[in-house]
């Protein structure tokens, strides 16, 4: 079974992309990591589910510091993950199945080990001295700011050869990239052209809103906090989220590097970029600025619903603040990645009721406007892995545990075969452990069963690939109770009614006009005298 076909330049405007974790996917060499021949002996069941592509997240040469996101050559795959001719391969194949290849792009930030930061860090002089962000300490040796890093301590690094400080937003081992400079972008630019050149579809642009620093290096103040936030940069176990980042990140200077990236990506057919926004309050504001006018990124997303909260309040309002705030641009939802506990574990209050969860999740997901993307394994339902501390292997999960248990949770291995050593993942011993309860979920005995979750999502993604009105139609919400979500979706004269109860008590809604059933996957419809019955967790779809 091949994926639904799409085509042109705006093929990524609704459409529906699959991540792939390559880590955790399928393991081919029995050394219990995934590798890119894995991805590619299992893209007939992405395809099967009717998504259009694939993101796969970093398989760069790298020393694995941060499982890959710190890049040591740009240029090439690292031996664990396998060659540039099995990448080859696993394009070839996705495009015959009719999937579009989207890969990542960590680009704000290289490891210590690259090429490029060796010679940085040797002198103060070589041609490459100022590509990553050098300062002097203060007059008492200590950092040049108060900037914090996302994984804990400083946002500095000593180097005693330099006797200088580098600036590095996530580990000491991740140095900043110095965007200031030219020659830093062209060759950023120059690492992008490689993959275009290769075939790829478009990218994922990692921390997107990170590339530039205040050439002044002045303190960020403290955080004012915003009640009507959506989101949060870090956890509150982080002292990262206790300051304004007024000046580590999100500089103006951004805006002119993208509209390069843009040209760059223009000068091929149908490619497309993504970038990811961690910006807080503002991240909104930073989406507009970054998706509007056509001559940046296509789309971004930020974290607002990759937190705790499930109701119909913060739906609604997450939404509704995207349409007032990005009035041009375009923007890519998602429950769940590799760096947040898994939404049915998130979304669920107990183990009872996180199937019902799951199906609704992507019932309500694949109805809103904008694309949309799926982590790995939510097809099955997965909940987040409940790991030993002496199994982590996220540094981020390892410095912060036990108030923070890191991101290991939701990276646990792809499960595949319920009676299989390590449920088909690999026959060597998984880099992460397989749980014991995903094993139940496995694909095969999903594929065994009867009306299960992934049969929910391949009827689900079936229904909205088969509603035009969902790919870019208007939105609009519908006063309810606090209670219910209801909005309509509508184009080209069609209008479709959406209804979802979050709670978990029946609920009943009035439509404002007559509304005609449509066969909405795993929701029969309850009309009584004109009005919409619902049950709890559920959701109801009409026609006007």
């Amino acid at each position: 079974m091949t994926s639904r076909q799409v085509s042109g330049d705006d093929w990524w405007r609704g459409a529906v992309i699959y991540q792939v974790y390559p880590r955790s996917f399928q393991d081919t060499d029995d050394d219990g990591i995934g590798d890119l021949k894995g991805v590619t002996r299992r893209l007939a069941h992405i395809a099967s589910l009717g998504v259009d592509a694939i993101w796969l997240s970093p398989f760069f040469t790298s020393p694995q510091a941060d499982m890959g996101y710190d890049v040591s050559d740009y240029c090439d795959v690292d031996p664990m993950f396998g060659t540039l001719a099995d990448f080859d391969e696993m394009l070839g194949e996705a495009h015959r199945l009719g999937l579009k290849v989207i890969i990542d792009q960590v680009i704000s930030h290289t490891s210590d080990r690259h090429p490029w930061f060796i010679e940085s860090r040797s002198d103060r002089t070589n041609p490459r001295a100022d590509w990553y962000v050098w300062a002097d300490p203060k007059p008492d040796g200590t950092a040049p700011n108060n900037w914090l890093s996302i994984f804990g301590g400083p946002a500095w690094e000593w180097d005693g050869v330099r006797k200088q400080y580098y600036m590095h937003n996530f580990l000491g081992s991740q140095p900043d990239l110095n965007f200031h400079n030219p020659a830093v972008q062209d060759a950023v630019l120059d690492a992008a052209r490689f993959w275009l050149d290769r075939g790829v579809d478009g990218f994922r642009l990692d921390t997107v809103n990170f590339y530039f620093h205040d050439r002044h290096l002045r303190d960020n103040p403290p955080l004012v906090p915003d009640p009507d936030a959506t989101s949060n940069d870090a956890p509150d176990v982080n002292p990262y989220g206790m300051q304004d980042h007024l000046h580590d990140k999100s500089q103006p200077e951004n805006i002119a590097f993208l509209q390069r990236f843009r040209a760059l990506l223009d000068r091929y057919e149908g490619r497309m970029t993504v970038g990811e926004v961690g910006d807080g309050a503002r991240s909104l504001k930073t989406v507009a600025a970054y998706t509007g006018g056509g001559d940046k990124l296509n789309m971004c997303y930020t974290f607002d619903l990759l937190g705790p909260d499930f109701t119909a309040r913060h739906i609604r309002r997450c939404v509704e603040n995207f349409q007032k705030v990005v009035t041009d641009g375009w923007v890519c939802w998602a429950f769940s990645n590799h760096d947040v506990t898994r939404h049915v574990s998130r979304f669920a209050r107990n183990e009872a009721e996180r199937e019902r969860v799951a199906r609704l999740a992507i019932t309500l997901l694949s109805s809103l406007r904008g694309s949309i993307c799926l982590y790995q394994g939510e097809e099955l339902g997965l909940p987040e892995a409940a790991l030993a501390f002496e199994d982590l292997r996220d540094p981020y999960g390892i410095r912060f545990w036990p108030s923070y248990k890191g991101r290991d949770g939701c990276r646990t291995p792809m499960v595949w075969e319920e009676a299989a050593a390590n449920a088909g993942f690999s026959a060597g011993k998984p880099w992460l452990p397989v749980p014991a309860e995903h094993r139940r979920l496995a694909v095969d005995a999903m594929a065994a069963g009867v009306d299960t979750t992934l049969d929910h999502y391949r009827a689900t993604l079936a229904f909205r690939n088969a509603q035009p009105v969902l790919r870019d139609g208007a939105m609009r919400f519908l006063d309810t109770n606090s209670d219910l979500l209801a909005f309509v979706r509508e184009k080209d004269g069609e209008r479709l009614l959406f209804v979802f109860n979050l709670t978990r008590e029946p609920q009943v809604f009035l439509p404002p006009a007559p509304v005609h059933p449509l066969d909405l996957p795993g929701y029969p419809a309850r009309l009584e005298a004109g009005s919409i019955q619902l049950s709890g967790l559920s959701a109801f779809s009409g026609k006007f």
